[in-house]
């Protein structure tokens, strides 16, 4: 296929672990809707959570790419590096009227309703930044789930985007990090479906284009919960039988025999007969 330098898609894991089944499953599909459509593929650590990043995970989740045949575009971007665009966005959402200081602690705002949105009250400091949000409907194709909406106001409230002493969120994190690196498509888990619509809103805010929107179907345990880290998923090695199962969960045509054994080969063909009509939503 004819290289498309306007498609570039990403991978962006976070190093609180090794990679497992589940992750794989995300960066192969994010790998092969790139590649089978001549585009660019770009990895991306989001390391901003410190409390939960583990030495050599990052490392050991690139030789694990590799070892797979997945060869990513470009230098490997951390997220621990960009904190000055972050906060550049967050003078930007601020000065604009966009986003405020809100003084309620955790407890008070696990109902939060907008106390701080015209000012903080008497005898209260900033202990986050919230983005205010509005009664317009976010709506977006998704190309597994199909029409997705949602109004901010109501279903999230005004979400906060940064803690007062430092650490960014999230959604500001990777709404910026997707517009300063070109991305075109963002292929991912279902289970950040909730959360485009916010990132939709930021992306509105700050003047960035809006990728198109893939997310794959979530891989689960014997007991239906999403594999994580957190649910002490099982770290996957480099091997055609894993690939092979990874390929199959996305439904992708079976690799023949005489394909072998040797992963990049596997991959090769795998980008070669991708069809993302095969694959299905999860439960």
């Amino acid at each position: 296929m004819d290289a498309n330098p306007r498609y570039r898609g990403r991978f962006a894991p976070s190093p609180s672990g090794s990679l497992h089944f589940g992750s794989l499953v995300t960066a192969l599909g994010s790998f092969l809707e790139a590649k089978s459509q001549g585009g660019q593929w770009l990895v991306r650590m989001e390391d901003l959570d410190t409390a939960r990043n583990q030495p050599g995970a990052d490392s050991d989740i690139l030789r694990c790419l590799e070892g797979f045949g997945l060869e990513w575009d470009g230098p490997v971007v951390r997220q621990s590096l960009r904190l000055a665009h972050y906060h550049a966005a967050l003078d930007t959402l601020l000065r604009n009227g966009l986003a405020y200081p809100c003084g309620c602690s955790r407890r008070e705002t696990r109902h939060y309703s907008g106390t701080c949105r015209e000012g903080l009250p008497p005898g209260k400091i900033a202990r986050s930044f919230r983005f205010k949000t509005n009664a317009l409907e976010i709506a977006f194709n998704d190309r597994l789930y199909g029409l997705i909406r949602q109004r901010l106001d109501q279903e999230t409230g005004d979400f906060v985007i940064c803690r007062a002493d430092g650490p960014i969120a999230y959604q500001l994190a990777v709404v910026v990090d997707d517009a300063e690196q070109g991305i075109s498509d963002v292929v991912r888990g279902a289970d950040l479906l909730d959360s485009t619509p916010r990132q939709i809103a930021l992306q509105r805010a700050l003047g960035y284009p809006t990728p198109r929107y893939f997310h794959l179907p979530l891989v689960r345990n014997a007991q239906g919960v999403k594999l994580s880290k957190q649910t002490r998923a099982s770290a996957v090695t480099p091997e055609p039988g894993t690939l092979r199962t990874a390929l199959r969960f996305l439904g992708q045509p079976a690799v023949p025999p005489e394909v072998g054994d040797d992963l990049h080969k596997i991959i090769e063909y795998a980008v070669q007969h991708y069809d993302y009509k095969l694959i299905t939503r999860s439960i």
